[in-house]
C-alpha cells in the first residue's frame, strides 16, 4: 500500500469544498424526525461521486440491515434536502471561523487507519494538521479517575511509544488520557486527540482547554466526527471511541473500570482487527481484562517492548463484518 506524502495529507477548508463534498455532507445532514441515515452507511458507500449521485436518486448501493433501515429515512429525507443544506451551510459557516478544515472519505487524505474500518465516519473536521506519520499510531487509553500509579504507566508508555516514532492518540479527558497527551508533548512527539463535540464547540472538558491548545502549537491535532456546533453527551463519547480506536494501529488500556469507557474502546479495538493491550495491573486487578486476555481478545503486556514487538509484527486482520458494529447515525444537526 502506497501513502500520500505529508504535504499531501490536507483537507479543504469547509468554505471551499467542491460540490461533491457538500453533497455528501447534505446526505448526513439529511433527517426524517430525530432520524438520519446511517453514517457509517454513507462512508461505505459514498467514496465516489457516482456513489453520491445514486444516493441522491434514493439508492443504497449496500445489502445490509443498515441499509435496509436507512433506505425508507433517506427517500423521505431527500424531499427536505434544502432544509438539509441550509442547516449544512451554518456548520460549514462554525467551522471556517474555528479555523478547521475538513477531510472526507472522498478525500486521499482521510486517515489510512481510519478507512479500514466498517463504522469510519464519512468526515472529520480537525484543527492542526493531518500528518502521515499517524499511520504508525497507537491509542493510550483509561479511566478519568486515575491513580497515581496509572498516570505514572500512562506517562512512562506514551513517552516510550514517542521514542520509537509512534504517535500518541487519546481522547483528551481527564486522567490517563491526559498523562498520555502531556507525556508524548513533553517527549516532543505528535499526539491527537479525538473530541467528544464539535470543533467549534468549547472544549470538553474545560480543564482541558489549554491541553489542547498546546497540542495545536506543538505540531498535534484535534479530531473531530461531529458538526462543529455539536455538544458533548452521553452518545457522543461511544463515537469518538470508534474513531480514536479506528485511527490508531491498537490501543493500550492503562486503567479501566468495568463501567468505563477505555473498557469499552478495547472491545470496539478487537471488532476492528486492531491490537488491543491490557497492561498486567489491569489484568491483575479487573475480572473484565482478564476475560479478555483468556479468551484472546487481548494481550497482557508489562514494557513497551511487549507492545512494540507486536505492533511491529505482521497486522491484525481487519474486521470485515457485514454489520458495523456502532452506529454513527447523528440527528443533532
Amino acid at each position: 500500500m502506497t501513502f500520500p506524502s505529508p504535504a499531501a495529507l490536507q483537507g479543504g477548508r469547509p468554505g471551499e469544498l467542491p460540490q461533491t463534498h457538500r453533497d455528501l455532507l447534505a446526505l448526513c445532514a439529511l433527517r426524517v424526525g430525530d432520524k438520519s441515515v446511517d453514517w457509517s452507511l454513507l462512508a461505505r458507500t459514498c467514496e465516489s461521486a457516482d456513489d453520491i449521485k445514486a444516493t441522491f436518486e434514493g439508492n443504497i448501493r449496500e445489502e445490509s440491515e443498515t441499509a435496509r433501515k436507512s433506505l425508507p429515512i433517506l427517500r423521505t429525507a431527500l424531499a427536505h434536502l434544502a432544509e438539509a443544506r441550509e442547516r449544512l451551510a451554518v456548520e460549514l459557516e462554525a467551522a471556517e471561523l474555528a479555523g478547521a478544515r475538513i477531510v472526507t472519505v472522498l478525500d486521499d487524505a482521510y486517515p489510512v487507519n481510519l478507512r479500514q474500518v466498517p463504522d469510519r465516519p464519512p468526515f472529520l473536521f480537525y484543527l492542526g494538521n493531518l500528518s502521515d506519520a499517524d499511520r504508525r499510531s497507537v491509542a493510550v487509553v483509561g479511566t478519568r479517575g486515575a491513580t497515581e500509579d496509572g498516570i505514572s504507566r500512562a506517562k512512562r508508555m506514551s513517552k516510550g511509544l514517542v521514542a520509537a516514532d509512534v504517535a500518541v492518540y487519546s481522547g483528551l479527558a481527564l486522567g490517563i488520557d491526559s498523562a498520555a497527551h502531556l507525556a508524548a508533548l513533553d517527549a516532543g512527539g505528535r499526539t491527537v486527540a479525538v473530541l467528544g463535540h464539535g470543533i467549534a464547540s468549547k472544549v470538553y472538558p474545560a480543564a482541558n482547554e489549554g491541553l489542547a491548545r498546546r497540542i495545536l502549537s506543538e505540531g498535534g491535532a484535534l479530531f473531530s466526527q461531529f458538526w462543529p456546533l455539536a455538544n458533548p453527551a452521553r452518545w457522543t463519547f461511544p463515537r469518538r471511541n470508534v474513531v480514536t480506536s479506528g485511527s490508531a494501529l491498537g490501543s493500550i488500556v492503562i486503567e479501566a473500570s468495568r463501567t468505563s469507557g477505555a473498557k469499552m474502546q478495547a472491545r470496539i479495538a478487537f471488532e476492528h482487527g486492531k491490537r488491543v493491550f491490557l497492561l498486567r495491573s489491569l489484568v491483575a486487578q479487573e475480572s473484565w481484562a482478564a476475560k479478555m486476555v483468556a479468551v484472546g481478545r487481548a494481550v497482557e503486556v508489562a514494557t513497551l517492548d511487549d507492545v512494540l514487538d507486536r505492533l511491529d509484527s505482521a497486522p491484525a486482520s481487519l474486521a470485515q463484518a457485514e454489520e458495523p458494529y456502532h452506529q454513527l447515525s447523528i440527528a443533532d444537526l
